[in-house]
């Protein structure tokens, strides 16, 4: 234990120390780090270190909240996340991502002794306890966003951004939601959940600063950056040297992903419905486990809704699919009296659905692969309860 944690300092002290000559006593770092096997992980972190020749270097991070806080959970689904912005020594920073294989690179910021000072007096000034705390916001007001707004006040001009590399390199659209799904591809359940959870909101075209709510994209974006006619980087190197994606955990096995489950589901979906014509009955126990986790998801998506504060969950086109309407079938398929009301019910929502399919290619909002299945079979069952009852009378 001692040997690993000698180690540690030793790497993080060398890093620190590895600098060009400076011509002043004070060298800032914008620091990014990659993303590591947490959710809330994947895309990275970023921080500012302040390094003052002769005193121990601060790192200032924004990235700070705390999962014991009363009500979090709830606070964070509401959008009512609160995170913090606070200083610590940089070897206390940096220790546990190198304790967990995260890659970090340094990018010294190339500014005057002027503009280093500006930026010192604005970086103390957000971790007094009157100004720490701010209302997180995922994709607009994060610990890289936060970092490179104090940057660009100090520096006193407009950043101009080198194009990221899921600009450069990606031919699909660069939206909030394509950035995510390339940053989750090891973790598709998470992606999925995003997918229902986040509306249009996230699927606009972003604009090259907007980008930069990925660390690990503004990570290159840096590099070349120019502010005021110069470059924002003097220069830049790994204080932390591991691959990118080390830390990352290994892809989900293809048959364990929501595409294949979903089409699984069908394929259910599918024979029992060809079973239930055939016998002219339906299989009321599997439309009300159906129809009720539906449902229940429609449940989710009202609170995200209408009550949540989170700007990308509203408009949420997969609301026409997933509404607590769903719920009518598990409370009225086992009583004869109401089949009236549930087969008006399915009549309406098969036709819902086949509109919902045929318009989607044109809605503003991307739809996980997975959500077809689903679809496919909730058109199924509720067509062959249509099939059904009308035979029956």
């Amino acid at each position: 234990m001692l040997r690993q944690s000698l180690f540690v300092f030793f790497v993080l002290l060398s890093a620190l120390l590895c600098r060009a000559q400076q011509a002043s006593d004070t060298t800032i770092y914008f620091v990014n780090i990659y993303p590591g096997s947490a959710i809330y992980e994947l895309e990275g972190h970023s921080a500012i270190i302040v390094d003052v020749k002769g005193r121990m270097p601060i790192a200032y991070n924004f990235g700070v909240f705390d999962f014991n806080s009363p009500n979090f959970i709830y606070r964070f689904v509401k959008g009512e996340t609160d995170y913090k912005a606070v200083e610590c020594p940089a070897m206390s920073f940096l220790a546990p991502y190198v304790d967990h294989g995260r890659r970090a690179m340094a990018h010294e910021l190339n500014f005057t002794p002027e503009q280093k000072a500006r930026l010192v007096d604005l970086l103390k000034e957000n971790v007094k306890p009157e100004n720490a705390v701010y209302r997180y916001n995922y994709v607009k007001d994060n610990c890289a966003t936060r970092p490179l707004r104090a940057v660009e006040l100090a520096a006193g001009d407009s950043l101009r951004l080198a194009p990221a590399p899921f600009e450069a390199n990606s031919s699909i659209p660069v939206t909030f939601r394509n950035i995510m799904r390339h940053y989750h591809k090891n973790y598709p359940w998470y992606q999925f959940g995003i997918d229902i959870a986040l509306g249009s909101g996230i699927d606009y075209l972003l604009s090259r600063r907007e980008m930069t709510f990925a660390p690990a994209e503004l990570d290159k974006m840096l590099v070349n950056a120019e502010v005021g006619g110069r470059k924002l980087v003097s220069h830049s190197f790994a204080m932390i040297d591991f691959p990118e994606d080390n830390a990352v955990d290994d892809a989900t096995p293809w048959y364990l992903s929501p595409l294949a489950v979903c089409w699984l589901f069908f394929a259910l979906a599918l024979a029992l419905t060809v079973y239930d014509i055939r016998r002219r009955r339906v299989s009321r126990w599997f439309d009300a486990i159906c129809f009720g986790l539906l449902g229940l998801a429609g449940c989710v998506l009202t609170y995200l809704i209408f009550i949540s504060v989170h700007e990308a969950t509203s408009p949420n086109y997969l609301y026409l699919w997933l509404n607590p309407l769903c719920l009518l079938v598990p409370c009225l398929i086992f009583v004869k009296r109401t089949s009236i009301v549930l087969n008006c019910f399915q009549i309406v929502n098969f036709a819902v659905l086949l509109a919902l399919l045929a318009v989607w290619p044109f809605l503003p909002q991307s739809a996980n692969p997975a959500f077809l299945p689903l679809v496919g079979a909730e058109i199924l069952r509720a067509a062959s309860y249509i099939y059904i009852t009308r035979k029956a009378k």
